[in-house]
């Protein structure tokens, strides 16, 4: 079994929980609230920020030029392509500069960029491990929306971004490497890819959460230990 097919295996109560997240079902059928939707695109965009600099790392840890320049070009594709679509959210979505100037990116949006940082001081499969989930699960959910119909431009845009083919291509590329850069590897280190990955995953569920709930810094009350 390839390194992919097994810890998508290992991963698959996570990766249906995002499935099965209300966010993820509220772009579907068009329910979800366009604050919570705004929330997630301004967190999402920082990730994104972040995501094409641990991208651009991958080219450097490249050992081969061919591998950099498929890297640098992944790299560019995010800041291009994903952050193109998010702006035109913004533009929709009311979000101003005095917004930004506010922003606090959520814990879990600083933690899961924090997590691929971390990840990317090893090698190159480190540094795929840790950002794959986020390729495929978002080609997955656009693939099984496709044939969604909510009644909001905003989310129709989004399913048709990520259910397309040309995202669909970038992934299947980064999943044939992250086989390709596995295998032969002994147990302990497949386990130790396993685990950034599998962390990736948590942290793409509790992306939708986060949005959800509107995460912020504030510290609630203490509760009985265990409720």
């Amino acid at each position: 079994m390839t390194f992919c097919k097994e810890v998508r295996l290992e991963c698959k109560e996570l990766w249906e929980a995002s499935f099965e997240h209300p966010f993820v079902k509220g772009i579907a059928d068009a329910t979800l609230p366009l604050n919570v939707f705004r929330y997630y695109v301004m967190q999402d965009a920082y990730y994104l920020t972040h995501f094409a600099k641990v991208q651009a790392i991958g080219a450097v840890k490249a050992n081969d030029l061919e591998t950099t320049k498929r890297f640098a070009f992944h790299a560019e594709h995010t800041c291009a392509a994903e952050m193109a679509l998010h702006e035109s959210f913004m533009k929709i979505l009311g979000v101003t500069k005095e917004d930004w100037a506010e922003f606090e990116p959520s814990p879990n949006a600083y933690a899961y960029v924090s997590h691929m940082y971390r990840s990317a001081e090893g090698d190159l499969a480190d540094v795929l491990a840790a950002i794959l989930p986020c390729y495929w699960l978002y080609q997955e959910i656009g693939n099984r929306l496709k044939e969604a119909k909510p009644d909001h431009p905003i989310y129709s845009r989004w399913i048709e971004t990520y259910g397309g083919e040309e995202f669909a291509a970038l992934v299947r590329e980064q999943m044939e490497r992250m086989d390709h850069l596995a295998e032969g590897l002994s147990e302990n280190r497949r386990k130790e890819l396993k685990d950034r990955f599998r962390r990736s995953c948590y942290y793409e569920w509790n992306f939708w959460e986060q949005a959800w709930t509107m995460q912020t810094w504030t510290v609630k009350p203490y509760t009985k230990a265990g409720v």
